[in-house]
């Protein structure tokens, strides 16, 4: 028990960081999952922004351009799924996982001719975390919680922002018919393929950074793999969290939990395997398919094609 005390700063801490990317990535699936798009090249599009965010940030000396610009390239990354899927009316689960293969061969190819020769091009800068007054002193969570970089407190509020969206504004109603009955929410008026669109742009530039966040907050460096399936694991997320913005953010946290503990036990054991600890977020995420996959299928439409014709 008292290891647990010592070792629970370490994993609260590790649970906020390693929850913000995810979050992400599972918010903007949520958009394109409620217009009935089910996007799996999550991966490959944190990939692009996690490369592109660390190389326009290292190039800029601006951390905050480096996301914008890490934002704007995962929505172009998205608008080949968006064109292929909804103009072409291609099979969405083949065509984002081809995403999935292609985007990260891009990003590792960018840096390769980004760092070269050059090895001071290998390191970036890192965003500094900032602490809220009174609440950071608080004990055992404080320092955890309430000393953060500014784009994990943006992403933990965004949350709300898109709760709301979807209940109470009447573009939110579009996107949730759309995801229901694309053909009857066609009746009533809705540019179903306009809404099918701006969730691509919502999702990729979402997901986009959650990329960017490995490498401007949570790490300087850039490296192959630096993702680590976070983007399988946001698609978890979406299905334990019940397609909720509120329950992607719980789930989040928990997923996030399970990293900050494989991180606090390689510290405490480390004579152990690193892998070995490093299985434990992973080996929930496939717990919490199982046990909730099935039980919520989510939006009606989701997954399916839409054709204008069809009635």
């Amino acid at each position: 028990m008292d290891v647990f005390l010592t070792a629970l700063p370490t994993i609260l801490k590790a649970m906020a960081m390693g929850a913000v990317p995810i979050l992400l990535a599972s918010l903007g699936e949520l958009f394109s999952e409620r217009a009935g798009l089910v996007n799996i090249g999550l991966e490959g599009i944190m990939a692009v922004g996690a490369f592109v965010g660390f190389a326009v940030a290292k190039m800029s000396g601006n951390l905050w351009v480096g996301l914008v610009v890490a934002m704007v390239a995962g929505v172009l990354v998205n608008m080949l799924y968006a064109f292929c899927t909804v103009t072409l009316r291609s099979d969405q689960v083949v065509t984002s996982m081809a995403i999935n293969i292609l985007a990260p061969a891009i990003a590792l190819f960018g840096y390769n001719l980004f760092v070269g020769n050059n090895t001071a091009n290998a390191t970036g800068s890192q965003m500094a975390s900032l602490a809220i007054p009174g609440l950071a002193d608080i004990p055992f969570v404080g320092n955890a919680l309430f000393n953060q970089t500014p784009v994990a407190y943006l992403a933990f509020l965004f949350v709300p922002v898109v709760a709301w969206f979807f209940k109470r504004f009447r573009a939110g109603l579009s996107f949730r018919s759309v995801g229901e009955n694309p053909q009857a929410a066609e009746t009533l008026g809705i540019n179903v393929i306009g809404i099918k669109y701006v969730a691509c742009v919502l999702c990729g530039a979402l997901a986009a950074a959650g990329g960017a966040f490995l490498t401007l907050c949570y790490t300087p460096i850039y490296t192959d793999g630096i993702v680590m399936g976070r983007g399988f694991i946001a698609l978890a997320t979406l299905i334990f969290g019940r397609w909720n913005a509120y329950g992607v953010l719980a789930a989040s946290l928990l997923f996030g939990f399970f990293d900050g503990t494989s991180v606090a036990l390689q510290a405490q054991f480390q004579a152990a395997p690193v892998m070995f600890f490093k299985m434990i977020p992973y080996i929930f995420t496939i717990v919490a398919l199982i046990f909730f996959g099935l039980r919520n299928a989510g939006p009606k439409a989701s997954g399916k094609p839409y054709m204008r014709e069809q009635r």
